[in-house]
C-alpha cells in the first residue's frame, strides 16, 4: 500500500487538469523542513521490533518520520500539508498498530489518500465515511469490511469516482439502496460483497455499468436469484465467486456463456444441475471450476471436458458415479482434482492415469481400494493425496513407490497396517503423513525414522545429531 502501491496503479487523472493538480504547500522544499522540525530526538523514540528492525540497525529517515507523527498524531489538527505517499504510510502504520480513532481520522482529511484498508477494524461507522470520502479522485481502494456503515455512509463515496476496489464483506447495515452508489464507479475493477443481505436480483442492476470490473465476490449473498442477467454484460469478468448462494440454479448460469474471459467460478452448494453446466462450455479460458455440494452427476463432465483450460477442478460431494468419468481423460492440464465424498470405485481411477500434470487428488471416503492405486503410479508431479475412509491397504502403497514429489498423504481410517509404513518409509519428499492409530503400533513409526530424520537434516543441513 501507499506511495509504492501508488506508482503501479494506471494513471486515471489527466496531469493538466488544474482542478486537481497538487497545491503548491505540498512542495519538497516545505515537506522536507517538515521532517527536519519533527524527527526524533534519539532513535530510542523509533520502535524497534518487527523483521530488520533489531539493535544496531540504524532506521530510515521515512522510519523515523512515520514513527514520530505515529506517536504525538493527537498534537496535528491536520496532515494535509504532507505529500500523499506520506500519509497514506502514517494511515496504514496507525491502522496496522490498531491506533487509528474518530478523533485521529479527522487529521487525514482531504489527504489525497490512495487506499484506505479498515476491514475489520472496530468502529467504523458512518461518521468516518466522510473523511474516507475527502479524498475523493485519489481514492482508489476501500475496504469496511465487517463495519457498521449503512448506505447513508456508502453514499459519500459518489464522489470517488476513480475507485478501482470495493469491499464491503459482512455489511449487514447496507441495503439495495446503498448499491446504487457504485454506478458511477465505472473504473471498479474488483468488488466484494460476501454475506451482504443488500445484495439482491432487483439491487444487482448497477452492476450492468461495471463494464471494466475483473473480480465479482458475491459469497453467501441468498438474494441474487435472477440478478445475475445484469452480469452477462461484464466481458472483462475473470473471477466470480457465489459459493453458498443457494438459491442460484441453471436459469442463473445461462447468463454467464458469454463471459468469455472468466477463469474462476466457485459455485460450492448452488442448486445447478448436469443442464447449468451445459451453458459454460464456451469458457475456454476457465482454470478453476468448484461444484461442491452441487446436485451434479458424472454426465456434467461431458461439457466440462471441452475445458481444456481446466487446471483445477472441485467435484467434492457430488454424488457422482463412475458411469461418464470417461471425460476426465480430456482434462490434460489439471493440476487439482477434489472427488472425495463420491460413489466413485476403482474403475473410475482407470481415466485418471492419464492426469500426468496432477498435483493434488483427493479420494476422501471413495469406494476405492489397493487395486485402483495402480492406475495412479504414473502420477509423478502427485504432491499431495487423500485417502481418508478407503478400502486401501499395506499392499496397495506398493503402487505409489515412484510418486517421487509426493509431500502429504492422509491415511486415516483405511486398512493401513505396520508392513504399509516400510512401503511410505521409501517416499523420501514426504513431509505430511496422517495415519490411523487402530491399525499403526510403535513398530509401524519406527519404519518412519528414516522420514524424520531427513526433514531435520534439510531444515538443519549443518547438523550433526
Amino acid at each position: 500500500m501507499g506511495g509504492v502501491c501508488s506508482r503501479k496503479r494506471s494513471q486515471l487523472v489527466e496531469e493538466d487538469d488544474d482542478s486537481l493538480q497538487t497545491p503548491t504547500r505540498f512542495s519538497k522544499t516545505s515537506s522536507l523542513k517538515w521532517l527536519l522540525l519533527t524527527l526524533p530526538r534519539s532513535s530510542s523514540d523509533v520502535s524497534r521490533k518487527g523483521p530488520g528492525k533489531g539493535p544496531g540497525r540504524c532506521p530510515a529517515l521515512m522510519e523515523l518520520c512515520v514513527a514520530k507523527v505515529c506517536k504525538d498524531i493527537s498534537k496535528y489538527s491536520t496532515l494535509a500539508m504532507l505529500p500523499s505517499d506520506l500519509s497514506q504510510q502514517i494511515f496504514d502504520e496507525l491502522v496496522d498498530s490498531n491506533c487509528l480513532t474518530e478523533e485521529s481520522l479527522e487529521t487525514f482529511r482531504d489527504c489525497a489518500l490512495h487506499d484506505i484498508c479498515l476491514g475489520e477494524y472496530p468502529g467504523v461507522k458512518d461518521a468516518w465515511m466522510e473523511v474516507v470520502a475527502s479524498q475523493r479522485q485519489s481514492l482508489l481502494s476501500v475496504d469496511i469490511s465487517c463495519s457498521e456503515v449503512t448506505d447513508s455512509g456508502l453514499n459519500f463515496l459518489s464522489d470517488c469516482s476513480n475507485m478501482q476496489s470495493l469491499s464491503c464483506n459482512y455489511c449487514d447495515n447496507v441495503s439495495e439502496h446503498g448499491l446504487g452508489v457504485l454506478s458511477g464507479f465505472s473504473y471498479l475493477t474488483s468488488l466484494s460483497f460476501k454475506r451482504s443481505g443488500g445484495v439482491t436480483a432487483e439491487g444487482m442492476r448497477v452492476f450492468a455499468n461495471l463494464v471494466n470490473l475483473v473480480n465479482l465476490d458475491l459469497e453467501r449473498c441468498l438474494k441474487i436469484h435472477g440478478g445475475l442477467v445484469h452480469v452477462k454484460g461484464l466481458r472483462k469478468l475473470e473471477s466470480l465467486n457465489m459459493r453458498y448462494c443457494n438459491y442460484i440454479t441453471d436459469s442463473d448460469i445461462k447468463y454467464l456463456s458469454d463471459l468469455t474471459n472468466l477463469k474462476e467460478l466457485q459455485l460450492s452448494s448452488c442448486r445447478i444441475t448436469d443442464l447449468g453446466i451445459s451453458y459454460l462450455t464456451g469458457l475456454s479460458k476457465l482454470t478453476h471450476l468448484n461444484l461442491e455440494s452441487c446436485p451434479v452427476t458424472a454426465a456434467c463432465l461431458e461439457a466440462i471436458s471441452g475445458l481444456a483450460s481446466l487446471m483445477l477442478l472441485n467435484l467434492n460431494r457430488c454424488g457422482i458415479y463412475d458411469e461418464g468419468c470417461g471425460s476426465f481423460e480430456d482434462l490434460k492440464n489439471l493440476k487439482v482434482l477434489n472427488l472425495g465424498f463420491n460413489h466413485i470405485t476403482d474403475a473410475c481411477l482407470v481415466h485418471l492415469k492419464g492426469l500426468t500434470n496432477l498435483e493434488s487428488l483427493n479420494l476422501d471416503s471413495c469406494k476405492i481400494g489397493d487395486e485402483g492405486l495402480l492406475h495412479l503410479k504414473g502420477l509423478v508431479l502427485l504432491k499431495s493425496l487423500e485417502l481418508s475412509d478407503t478400502a486401501i491397504g499395506s499392499n496397495g502403497l506398493q503402487h505409489l513407490s515412484g510418486l517421487r514429489n509426493l509431500h502429504s498423504i492422509n491415511l486415516s481410517f483405511t486398512l493401513v497396517t505396520d508392513t504399509g509404513m516400510k512401503k511410505i518409509s521409501m517416499l523420501n519428499s514426504l513431509k505430511s503423513v496422517n495415519l490411523d492409530n487402530r491399525l499403526i503400533t510403535d513398530v509401524g513409526l519406527a519404519a518412519l525414522i528414516g522420514i524424520y530424520y531427513m526433514l531435520q537434516l534439510a531444515h538443519n543441513p549443518l547438523s550433526t545429531h
